[in-house]
């Protein structure tokens, strides 16, 4: 279903983010303060506005009030974030994300009423921190501070295993929800599917349960 989101501030992450909403079919608009910023968006957003956000009566005559959700993606300027994330909330935006730069600034926008506050920096740091700890983690969704959804190359200890012999969830705490062969994959497998070297497995469990599976089979 389209959504319409309202970015506020287009530097590396705000800028993404709007390529990729409107790739998926969402109106967006774009704003900053910056009109080099503004131009580069032009071709791709559905509009594009040059303004000051910290600002109550330019967020008004926006129509800030009307977006279902907007996202607050200032990068340097700590006391523009804030105060833009405030007065959206004042309007009664219903959802607001905003951008941290570090823990203290995603407090004091968690404390004046952000619904969501993302750390991209850090986010990222952890991310490739566990790829890179691993030789057979693939890519990672964090569900929570304590489970993630996991996706995980088959090790050939596992080669010619169906799920029933390997008994993941009995041994680990951890579910297989599908298994990825070449351009195939199945959903929900079976108990006598079986799991072949280069397998691609999307599994969901705590973090602890996800890595002592890793580090068995990587001793294997």
């Amino acid at each position: 279903m389209k959504k319409q989101f309202i970015v506020i501030g287009l530097g590396r992450f705000g800028s993404s983010l709007t390529r990729t909403l409107i790739e998926n079919g969402h109106e967006v608009l774009a704003v900053d303060k910056s009109e080099q910023l503004v131009q580069e968006m032009s071709s791709i957003a559905t509009h594009t506005l040059q303004a000051d956000c910290t600002d109550e009566q330019v967020l008004r005559e926006l129509g800030a009030g009307n977006f279902t959700h907007a996202i607050v993606a200032i990068g340097e300027d700590l006391q523009a974030s804030i105060l833009t994330t405030l007065l959206l909330k004042e309007l009664k935006v219903p959802k607001v994300t905003a951008k941290a730069r570090n823990e203290m600034h995603g407090k004091v926008l968690e404390k004046i009423g952000a619904d969501t506050v993302i750390y991209p920096e850090r986010d990222m740091g952890i991310r490739l921190g566990n790829q890179l700890s691993s030789d057979n983690l693939i890519d990672y969704i964090e569900l929570s501070p304590d489970y993630n959804l996991s996706e995980i190359l088959a090790p050939p200890a596992m080669n010619g295993l169906s799920l029933k012999n390997l008994n993941i969830r009995a041994r680990y705490g951890c579910t297989i929800m599908a298994i990825k062969t070449g351009q195939d994959i199945n959903i929900s497998p079976k108990a006598d599917d079986v799991i072949h070297t280069g397998d691609i497995l999307l599994i969901i469990g705590s973090n602890d349960d996800i890595r002592e599976l890793e580090d068995d089979y990587e001793r294997n």
